[in-house]
């Protein structure tokens, strides 16, 4: 075989490669965006009708409201509340949650959220200043880093949160010893509480 002959296989395998990567992303990225000929909603859809819940790349986060682990009031009128509690199966501790601005204004959310770590401040606002102590086994655990050390919690909110309005957030752990049922939550602005680990 001839080196031109092999290059020139080598040339239509990767070709044809592209072809198959460019038709499945067009599959799985184009579509009518939920909208039929008239620009009305469809009502078929492939994602599920609960809420969401995304990573820490700053997207919002939806979380689940329907019961109440803690409210904690903070010093500028924002109140604290934690919803869930929650043990992964991967060995994590995921909360979620909500910042509620209880004022009649526009409240700015401080920096010491983001916590004091130059690694992470250069990542831009996040929650990355919250830790769990858990008592029991005299252990303090810190918000999770991914490999780029953004903190793996709500992140790239706005700089304020308006009256009455809410910011939902999610903050992940490492989880404590299965024998830990509570944890004390601590934030820059609010009192220490104590959760219960679901």
């Amino acid at each position: 075989m001839s080196i031109r002959y092999v290059r020139d296989v080598r040339r239509a395998g990767a070709a044809a490669l592209l072809a198959a990567t460019l038709t499945l992303t067009m599959a799985a990225c184009g579509g009518d965006d939920g909208k039929n000929a008239k620009g009305e909603k469809s009502s078929t859809s492939s994602a599920p009708t609960k809420e969401k819940e995304t990573g820490s790349a700053g997207g919002e986060t939806l979380p689940d409201t329907s019961k109440v682990l803690v409210t904690v009031k903070g010093d500028k009128g924002i109140d604290l509340i934690v919803h869930v509690a929650k043990r992964d199966s991967g060995g994590f501790l995921t909360l979620t949650g909500e910042f509620k601005n209880t004022t009649g204004g526009r409240v700015v959310t401080p920096v010491q959220w983001s916590g004091t770590e130059e690694a992470v401040a250069r990542t831009g606002p996040s929650l990355a200043a919250m830790t769990l102590v858990d008592s029991q086994e005299k252990k303090r655990y810190y918000v999770l880093r991914d490999t780029d050390n953004r903190p793996l919690t709500t992140t790239s909110y706005d700089s304020g949160i308006d009256a009455g309005k809410s910011l939902p957030f999610f903050a992940q752990f490492p989880a404590p010893a299965q024998t830990t049922t509570k944890v004390d939550l601590q934030f820059p602005g609010f009192t220490t509480a104590s959760i219960e680990i679901s």
